[in-house]
Formats: structure tokens, C-alpha cells, sequence
């Protein structure tokens, strides 16, 4: 488990995922700087107190907006009416290495 952008991941490697935006360009390696949890196949449990450090490696393969989010405001007798959107910008990376030792 990884934290990342104030939020919390289950990854394994190889893995891709999609996490709150990064300030690294696309094709640079970055290392996440809480490993929380590890294990090694099942075997061995490995928890941090609170974190085992910088031991996860990951690759940025793009950057991008999710979905858009579209909500409206509305006042009652004044005749106001607004339509407000959202596109959360995001990172997606790749999960190169991942060391429990």
C-alpha cells in the first residue's frame, strides 16, 4: 500500500493506475515516499510505523483530465440558473518495482 495525493493505494508491480496529478513529465521514473504495508508472495507481513520509506518505483506513462463532472446551481425566485463542470486532472502510472526489505 502507497500513499499518494492524500489517498491511499493497493498496488503490486506491473500494475497501472490512475493517481492524483504529479509534477514529473511523462517517461521519468518517480518514487513514492510512503510504502505502508508489504508483503513478499504471502509469506512474510510487513508493516510500517508509520511507513517502511522510499521503496516504490513507479514510471509516469501519461498525464490527463478524468471525466467530466457537470453540476447546476440554482436560487429559488431570482431566476438564477448556472451549469458548472469540473475535469479532475490526473497521472497515470505504472508500477515498476516494489521493495518489502
Amino acid at each position: 500500500m502507497i500513499k499518494t495525493g492524500g489517498k491511499q493505494y493497493k498496488v503490486s508491480e506491473g500494475q497501472t493506475l490512475k493517481v492524483e496529478k504529479l509534477d514529473t513529465k511523462e517517461g521519468q521514473k518517480v518514487k513514492f515516499d510512503t510504502l505502508l504495508v508489504a508483503t513478499d508472495d504471502g509469506q512474510e507481513f510487513n508493516v510500517g510505523e508509520p511507513s517502511l520509506g522510499e521503496k516504490t518505483e513507479g514510471k509516469v506513462v501519461e498525464h490527463g483530465k478524468g471525466k467530466k463532472r457537470e453540476f447546476a446551481k440554482f436560487k429559488n425566485k431570482i431566476r438564477q440558473r448556472k451549469k458548472v463542470g469540473h475535469r479532475q486532472p490526473y497521472t497515470k502510472i505504472e508500477i515498476s518495482s516494489i521493495k518489502s526489505k
